[in-house]
This record gives C-alpha cells, sequence and structure tokens, in this order.
C-alpha cells in the first residue's frame, strides 16, 4: 500500500490485530516522552492484559523496555508516511471533545494493507 499524504484511519484492534504479525518490521515504538528503538540484537513482542495493551523490546529473555497502552483511552490509529520513504507511522490518538493527542506511536517499515494482514514486507526490516 502507498501511503498517501492524507492519513488513513482504523480502529485500535485492527491495528493490534496485524501488527503481531509484523513484529520484524518495528523500526521503534514510543509516546511523546519516551522512544523505544529496534536493533539487530534486540526483538519486539507484543500482548495483552485486560485492557492494557503491551509492547516489549528483549535481548533474549532480558526486558529492555516496554510501552504500556491503555486501550480504552485510544480513538483511533492514524497511518502517514514520515519523512523517509520507508518509513509510515501509526499514531495512536486519544481525542476528546475540545482535544486531540497521539498518545502512543509505532513507525514500521511498511504499511497496513487489509488484503496482506498475514504477510508482510521486510526491505528495511532489521532482523
Amino acid at each position: 500500500m502507498v501511503v498517501s499524504e492524507t492519513p488513513n484511519t482504523m480502529s485500535l484492534d485492527d491495528f493490534w490485530t496485524w501488527l503481531l504479525g509484523h513484529p520484524n518490521c518495528v523500526l521503534r515504538a514510543g509516546t511523546p516522552d519516551t522512544v523505544l528503538f529496534d536493533d539487530d540484537d534486540l526483538h519486539w513482542q507484543f500482548g495483552n492484559e485486560s485492557e492494557t495493551l503491551f509492547t516489549q523490546v528483549l535481548r533474549g529473555k532480558r526486558l529492555m523496555g516496554e510501552l504500556l497502552i491503555n486501550s480504552e483511552a485510544i480513538s483511533y490509529v492514524e497511518m502517514h508516511g514520515g519523512e523517509r520513504e520507508d518509513e509510515v507511522f501509526f499514531d495512536l490518538i486519544v481525542e476528546s471533545e475540545t482535544d486531540r493527542v497521539v498518545a502512543y506511536f509505532f513507525v514500521l517499515s511498511h504499511g497496513f494493507d487489509e488484503d496482506e494482514l498475514d504477510t508482510h514486507n521486510t526491505r528495511h526490516a532489521v532482523h
């Protein structure tokens, strides 16, 4: 999927289900205050406990970083291109009547394609 200048939106459930099949495509993830970066020695793990989703970066079995996401707070996920052609941003948006905030983000090496939910393009994957 070519990412247009206009953001595409999806539900958190659709994004998370798709993300579970693309751990090797994550380049970085975080919040406005914190970023977890990918590296050759690290791998990504995703899961959930009740309404909390988690993203972990591990070296072997050692936890190097963790991102906890309150899924009930997320209104939707917005996909858009970055400055680099091989980076696609997924912003997890918390929206109220008066405010719209990017609470969490994921940067992957390719975009979301509903037709290819179980396959991925590893042209920029670092694992």
